[in-house]
């Protein structure tokens, strides 16, 4: 299954958002997604076996409760996708930075004829 296919699922793009913030029980996550997606624990299971069959997700045993976490690795391939379009943005970043610098520079610039209330001896 393609990485896109798998993270079209809002259900499953909201339990990676909760792994992204750490490791977390089954049971918790399943509290998470049932309340705001009004949907079954048999349901949510499925979900997070699909993330764990797709490699966006691990789970480890702590006696009676699993553990999931966020395998970064899987994000790869999303990644390596969007790159290809990430020119487009970072030039608006850079734009944006330049513009930003250009203001932080006229703010300490005064205006003619008037004294710089930050320069010292005035």
């Amino acid at each position: 299954m393609h990485a896109f296919d798998i993270l079209g699922d809002p259900r499953r793009r909201r339990i990676l958002e909760l792994l992204a913030d750490g490791e977390q029980s089954s049971g918790a996550i399943t509290d998470v997604i049932r309340a705001e997606f009004a949907i079954s624990q048999p349901a949510v299971s499925q979900h997070l076996r699909v993330l764990r069959d797709s490699g966006f997700a691990s789970v480890r045993a702590d006696g009676a409760r699993r553990l999931y976490s966020v395998e970064p690795a899987a994000l790869s391939e999303i990644d390596a996708w969007l790159d290809r379009f990430r020119r487009f943005w970072d030039q608006r970043l850079d734009a944006l930075e330049t513009e930003l610098a250009r203001g932080r520079r006229a703010s300490l610039i005064p205006p003619a004829g008037k004294a710089n209330p930050l320069a010292k001896g005035t």
